[in-house]
């Protein structure tokens, strides 16, 4: 046994476990790879999270469940449909905390749309042309100007698209991050189909919605 295994204990395991809900082999594995530091191996984790959930975006999802959260004494209302594959892990403790988490973080965040490539043309081109506009107000040249515009949509996607936005509850990882470590854990892929925010009094209302298909894996 190697020096750095020794030196991590169970508790150490248990506390990645509980922070990154990852198996516990995987934990031990991801603090011996990180020597022991506990941040670094909570990415080591999230990285292996998202390869996963890469290598399983093809998969067909058409199980899943239908959450609800109701915030500021029934002020805010959110519905949102999470797919998986089976309807074994739509019934999982896991899975109906992220569709927990999910239906929250909409009610604070009112994102527009699932991903950015559900982003209408029009709302992407009206972006570009304002940010332009204030990029060439500075007399800075065109290729300079295209490269603070580019800048200033990523930065646009993360505060409309739901899959970008960092996550209330943890803003070190995206949405997109989180889902990829329930993958992970469960097994399967896992996407968000589509959401609606209400609030009373306002004349507007969100919803947003994706295709089904294995092109539209969200995480």
């Amino acid at each position: 046994m190697s020096a750095v295994t020794e030196k991590i204990d169970a508790k150490q395991v248990k506390e990645l476990r509980e922070k990154s809900g990852a198996p516990m082999g995987d934990c031990l594995k991801a603090l011996q790879e990180s020597k022991g530091d506990m941040e670094q191996a909570f990415v080591v984790l999230r990285k292996r999270g998202m390869a996963s959930a890469q290598k399983k975006a093809s998969r067909s999802t058409n199980e899943g469940a239908v959450g609800t959260y109701i915030h500021a004494g029934g002020k805010i209302g959110v519905l949102v449909e999470l797919n998986c594959e089976s309807d074994f892990v739509a019934r999982t403790e896991d899975f109906q905390e992220l569709l927990k988490d999910i239906a929250m973080h909409i009610a604070a965040t009112d994102p527009r749309y699932v991903r950015k490539e559900n982003v209408t043309a029009e709302d992407m081109e009206r972006e570009k042309d304002i940010y332009r506009a204030q990029a060439a107000a500075t007399g800075k040249p065109a290729p300079v100007v295209e490269k603070i515009v580019e800048g200033k949509m990523s930065k646009f996607y993360e505060e409309v698209c739901l899959l970008d936005q960092p996550f209330i509850k943890e803003q070190s990882m995206t949405i997109a991050q989180l889902i990829a470590q329930k993958v992970g854990k469960l097994g399967e892929n896992i996407t968000v189909r589509r959401f609606a925010r209400f609030k009373v009094g306002d004349p507007n209302w969100t919803v947003a919605t994706v295709k089904q298909t294995g092109d539209d894996a969200q995480a």
